[in-house]
């Protein structure tokens, strides 16, 4: 049994991408002979680095055809509709598209040889289906919940996320500002550690952030290995994420958090979430149950505060969260794609 995988972006080390290895590694361990299409192959090594994935078993080739002689190909689309060739074809939207002429007669007929379109949230679900006049299914991205601990908590406050100017901003700026208006406000003791990996073109926006740091206990981590980031969430106390602020998301909906992949490791690491109240974090947190949603800035810092100043909250948030990172382990992901393969 032969699987294509193709991924665009997959050098950009992303939760997408994640999500795709996860995809290949569930069909690997089900005896697929799995070919993912890139050219470097040093991509390998970076994907297993970023991701904790032991990727021995999966190939790295120039070309899969469009899935022409494999049995499954797995397809993650930038928006166009490929004409795929495999016996099974899985399209997997990771962005929500939106004013791209999806219902077109020419997509309508490539639509026949999908077997199933498959979204990260019912977020980007809505804008697809609508989009493309299609009726996806929601399949959510994978947390491997064995890899990520809770270790001896410090008064820690971390985001994740790639530093990026690009389609979607992840507004690490925000936090930096709160973070010191909390600093101000006579908080002390505590840090806040921004890690993630570096978009291309994004070396000024570093700059500023770093420049903006200075004098505050604020470090900045430049495309950390798994290890290190499982030891940011083992230790960190609260997970923060701005990723969509300042976006109208009906009107740009792929700037805003289409699932929110790393809140979902800080919960299984009993850390307690306050993210911006968009996209696919809606679908994630239960508001003042397993973490908080908030809207302006000043809500952000007022949130935190109060979770600082009362431990046992701080405590009852963290434990109902890692309780509920379950919904969203491997395993339940690994059944799924079983299904549909």
């Amino acid at each position: 049994m032969k699987a294509a995988v193709y991924n665009p972006y997959l050098d950009t080390l992303g939760g997408g991408e994640r999500y795709t290895m996860a995809f290949s590694k569930v069909l690997s361990d089900e005896g697929y002979k799995v070919d993912v299409e890139w050219k470097d192959r040093e991509i390998k090594k970076k994907l297993e680095e970023r991701f904790g994935f032991d990727l021995k078993e999966i190939n790295f080739i120039n070309d899969i055809k469009r899935g022409d002689g494999y049995e499954v190909c797995f397809w993650v689309t930038d928006g166009s509709i490929p004409l795929l060739r495999a016996r099974k074809n899985f399209l997997h939207f990771q962005l929500p598209f939106k004013d791209v002429n999806g219902k077109s007669l020419l997509n309508k007929m490539k639509f026949f040889r999908i077997s199933k379109i498959i979204c990260n949230s019912h977020f980007t679900k809505r804008f697809v289906d609508g989009e493309y006049g299609v009726e996806s299914i929601v399949l959510y991205p994978p947390v491997d919940l064995n890899a990520f601990k809770p270790k001896r908590k410090e008064n820690l406050i971390i985001y994740v996320g790639r530093f990026s100017q690009l389609a979607q901003a992840k507004r690490q700026d925000v936090l930096i500002d709160a973070f010191k208006k909390m600093c101000q406000k006579r908080v002390g003791g505590w840090k806040l550690i921004l890690a993630g990996g570096v978009d291309v073109g994004v070396g000024e926006f570093l700059l500023n952030i770093k420049k903006e740091s200075l004098g505050f206990p604020i470090e900045i981590v430049e495309s950390p290995n798994f290890r290190r980031l499982k030891g940011f969430y083992g230790e960190a106390k609260i997970f923060w994420s701005a990723s969509g602020f300042g976006i109208d998301e009906k009107e740009e909906p792929e700037k805003v958090e289409h699932f929110g992949i790393s809140v979902v490791e800080a919960m299984s690491a009993k850390a307690a979430p306050l993210v911006f109240s968009a996209g696919g974090h809606r679908e994630i947190i239960k508001d003042e149950e397993n973490g908080f949603l908030w809207e302006s800035k000043s809500e952000l810092i007022n949130k935190t505060m109060n979770l600082i100043n009362s431990p046992k909250r701080l405590h009852d948030i963290s434990k109902r969260a890692q309780v509920d990172s379950v919904h969203f382990g491997y395993e339940k992901f690994r059944e799924k794609v079983l299904e549909l393969i």
